[in-house]
């Protein structure tokens, strides 16, 4: 069901982009439901487009024991803490695993201070409690076309925000919309469609 490829979507490495490594807050008017009240980690942001994985929204419909049972990988411990999240709507059977700069494979891209892993050995090593301190296990990633993103922040669609592990990590989903906004010093009532482009 999943494959998961030692590529990034965009094929580029990482590090290219002005906004690869930040974090992307959707603005209260956000149309699009998909991406309402979302965070995005930015994996990969150049000329031929950017990528990047919701770090704040869950499939209830799939836990991380199912997902090791569907690959057939054998599990040392549960692992019922490895929450398995909507990265996006692009690509749903592809997973992605953005970790904890402690962890590398040959096949990690190193975006900012955080790996990004898409392998399957990854995803063995969190099954037998030997993968990277801190983790999120993602299915599907988000997409832009060439100057698609850049188009929608000048639209006021998105703010960007410096990454913060914590609100990529964090166990609290429901707060990292907030968290990431309160790390700019914002509260979402002071947001508006009609202020200046950040």
């Amino acid at each position: 069901m999943n494959d998961l490829t030692d590529k990034s979507p965009t094929d580029k490495p990482a590090g290219d982009g002005y906004l690869t490594g930040k974090l992307l807050i959707a603005m209260p008017q956000m149309q699009d439901p998909r991406f309402a009240r979302t965070v995005v980690y930015i994996c990969a942001h150049t000329k031929d487009g950017a990528m990047g994985l919701v770090v704040n929204r869950q499939i209830e419909s799939l836990t991380f024991p199912d997902l090791l049972t569907q690959l057939k990988i054998e599990a040392a411990s549960p692992g019922a803490e490895i929450r398995v999240m909507f990265g996006g709507p692009v690509e749903t059977g592809r997973g992605f695993v953005l970790h904890s700069s402690d962890y590398k494979q040959d096949s990690t891209l190193q975006v900012g201070h955080v790996g990004l892993t898409a392998t399957l050995d990854i995803l063995r090593d969190l099954a037998q409690g030997t993968g990277p301190r801190r983790s999120l296990l993602a299915l599907g990633y988000a997409g832009w076309g060439p100057g698609q993103l850049d188009t929608e922040i000048q639209d006021n669609g998105w703010l960007i925000a410096p990454a913060d592990e914590n609100i990529i990590f964090g166990h609290d989903l429901d707060a990292k919309w907030d968290a990431a906004l309160a790390g700019l010093g914002v509260s979402a009532g002071l947001l508006s469609g009609q202020a200046g482009h950040a």
